[in-house]
């Protein structure tokens, strides 16, 4: 169950939901960035949301969420492939005083937003933002799906120290007729008795048996995740070659002859003499055979 995200479908009703549990993602992602325990948890649910909205797409590429604003918490994302590599950074402001139990809003500060963003490998790239005007993570992605998707989605998302769990619900599209608004209502309802222990610990079977057994749930596959952060020597070189020639050779004589590239998400160092930087803009000339 540890790092895993579990699909089903109720048989005779138009509604699909997911659960998500994380723990050694999470503790991997937080001890390469050890954060104040409010924020960490706040972090996890970032996490698991990026877990479940990366499963209701059909796409090849990367979502992210973010929450930027001019809080204690000015940033906080989280990142998802379809490979189900997983990686997320919160950034806190100089001198942050973090106060315990404080919401998102709160922490994020005022002229905040959530932004949903998917690069695809091919094809547009695309972003939603929503502002951050309630309390929850929970509750501002209900409103994003609300506003952008006119599709009915409820989440429930709970982090503690070592494990996240969170549960989402959403009507599939067309069903809008009385009795289908009944039965989620009543799937809803059956959802808002979820327990933070049993999102955080409980086998997936085993709670979506005891909160939706009276539905007919039935299982739709499960996905296994993982921390794997995306950054590479290659990736370092590509920010370099954008900077311009003239820019990195500048900062190579201010930094004593070597430049040093750090991975926020993962605090791994790249490092470039004079020499590859020098191999970066005059690439050796191809030979013909």
């Amino acid at each position: 169950m540890s790092d895993q995200l579990e699909r089903f479908i109720f048989s005779q009703h138009d509604i699909r939901g997911q659960l998500i549990t994380l723990s050694d993602s999470y503790r991997e992602i937080l001890s390469h960035n050890p954060l104040p325990p409010t924020v960490a948890k706040l972090l996890g649910e970032f996490l698991a949301a990026a877990c479940l909205l990366s499963t209701t797409l059909k796409f090849e590429g990367t979502l992210s969420l973010q929450a930027s604003g001019e809080g204690e918490v000015p940033m906080i994302v989280a990142e998802c492939t379809h490979h189900r590599d997983l990686r997320g950074i919160a950034r806190l402001a100089k001198g942050a005083e973090i106060t315990e139990g404080a919401t998102l809003h709160q922490l994020v500060g005022d002229k905040s937003a959530l932004m949903i963003t998917i690069v695809p490998q091919r094809g547009e790239r695309y972003q939603g933002v929503v502002p951050l005007q309630r309390g929850t993570l929970a509750e501002c992605l209900e409103d994003y799906f609300s506003q952008s998707e006119q599709l009915a989605t409820r989440f429930w998302i709970e982090a503690g120290t070592d494990s996240v769990g969170g549960l989402m619900l959403q009507a599939l599209p067309g069903s809008d007729d009385a009795d289908s608004r009944e039965t989620w209502e009543t799937a809803a309802q059956l959802a808002a008795t979820v327990t933070a222990t049993e999102l955080q610990q409980l086998a997936h079977e085993v709670l979506v048996h005891r909160l939706f057994h009276e539905l007919g749930p039935r299982s739709f596959g499960s996905s296994k995740f993982r921390f794997k952060c995306s950054c590479s020597p290659e990736r370092s070189a590509r920010a370099l070659i954008a900077m311009g020639a003239e820019e990195v050779y500048q900062l190579l004589s201010q930094q004593s002859g070597e430049i040093t590239a750090d991975c926020q998400f993962c605090n791994r160092r790249y490092r470039f003499n004079q020499a590859q930087v020098e191999a970066l803009f005059n690439p050796p000339p191809h030979t013909m055979h």
